[in-house]
């Protein structure tokens, strides 16, 4: 079996994996409680935190668990919109690279009379700053744009969309789902007021996600019955999903560079592969090199990818919340004259523990499965 989408979810470590069991079995009062199991998980708790803050470069005030980015991006979104109810602030900024949780979310309030604008997305797959000056006007309360795009890899420049936003002076919330950038880029909250985050992006179970959101800006609550613990999202706090998280964040962070430097050799082994197919690589200088999305140009990329899963080998046509879809929305925004482009694409997304090996399978099944489709289409 090789595993090439760590973009949809990653395996749990064995190191984080024995955290969580020791977690469940010898800490598992709840930290609101005032025995002694309830402060043994409360230090743990506390300790987490801070250990996020600190390789955040935040505050443990601005911390906030969630069940994961889709709910951190709903309440994020949503909460921005409350916190501006009853102002003439209705105007909201995103792309068409987004995660399906922020463009769902920002649909529901456009359904109840928000207007939205998709600013528009350069050929090499990052933010317009000069339309995105142009959308931006007193009305504006919230410009949503992820750091990395899940489907091709697009890494957005977020330190200048702050530069303009700062420019334009106008008082609005800048929110980013740093969901796949945590553990591939470097990141500076400073320049963010909102950012979601998910565990199971970065080796910790599945579950947890974070809602950092600046001290100085209040949204609306989703979830009602706070505790001193949980102070602005009710719930007990889910202490063996938290302290592995906070783990996987340090470690993610810790290695950026070296697990970066794996990955640039990885991609171009994998592109060097692939280099004597008629295909349409994507993914470009401005993207991670943890994605890498091409275009199949002569086969249906579902039909491909079923092939290559009969043959063990586990990739996906882009984000596992479209994985029913059958074109890439974005490159179908970036490109909708070239259907064959947006219509068969793939997407691999390696890590810094996929091996040379796995990569050798990878193309070894790739041209299995070219060569197979070359012939029945001949017969």
């Amino acid at each position: 079996m090789v595993y090439l989408d760590y973009c949809a979810t990653t395996p749990v470590s064995e190191e984080l994996l024995n955290l969580y069991v020791t977690l469940c079995k010898n800490y598992f009062g709840n930290a609101n409680s005032e025995h002694i199991f309830g402060k043994r998980a409360k230090r743990i708790l506390k300790k987490a935190t801070l250990d996020i803050a600190d390789v955040l470069n935040c505050c443990t005030s601005e911390i906030i668990y969630t069940s994961g980015a889709s709910e951190s991006n709903s309440t994020a979104i949503i909460g921005a919109a409350m916190a501006f109810r009853g102002t003439n602030k209705k105007h909201i900024i995103t792309s068409k690279l987004e995660h399906k949780s922020v463009l769902e979310a920002i649909s529901y309030l456009e359904k109840l009379g928000y207007v939205v604008d998709y600013v528009n997305i350069l050929s090499n797959g990052t933010v317009d700053l000069n339309d995105l000056a142009e959308k931006i006007c007193s009305d504006t309360f919230l410009i949503s744009i992820c750091g990395v795009n899940a489907d091709v890899g697009f890494i957005q420049p977020l330190t200048e969309i702050r530069k303009v936003i700062d420019k334009k002076k106008v008082f609005l919330f800048f929110h980013s789902d740093l969901t796949q950038a945590l553990g591939k880029t470097n990141i500076d909250l400073s320049i963010l007021d909102l950012a979601s985050f998910s565990s199971h992006k970065v080796y910790a179970p599945i579950g947890c996600g974070m809602l950092y959101k600046k001290r100085t800006i209040q949204i609306g609550k989703m979830v009602y019955g706070t505790t001193a613990n949980c102070p602005f999202r009710g719930g007990t706090p889910a202490l063996p999903l938290i302290a592995t998280f906070s783990k996987a964040i340090c470690v993610a962070q810790k290695n950026v560079l070296s697990n970066h430097n794996k990955c640039i050799y990885l991609k171009k082994m994998l592109l060097d592969g692939l280099s004597k197919y008629p295909i349409v690589v994507n993914s470009n200088e401005f993207c991670v090199p943890e994605i890498v999305n091409i275009s199949l140009l002569s086969f249906s990329s579902k039909l491909f990818l079923k092939k290559m899963s009969d043959l063990d080998i586990c990739i996906s046509t882009g984000s596992a919340c479209c994985s029913n879809d059958v074109e890439s929305v974005i490159l179908k925004e970036m490109m909708p004259n070239s259907m064959n482009i947006f219509s068969t694409c793939l997407r691999i997304s390696i890590s810094h523990i996929t091996t040379e090996d796995e990569i050798v399978r990878f193309l070894d099944a790739f041209d299995n499965v070219w060569n197979d489709l070359i012939v029945n289409r001949k017969e």
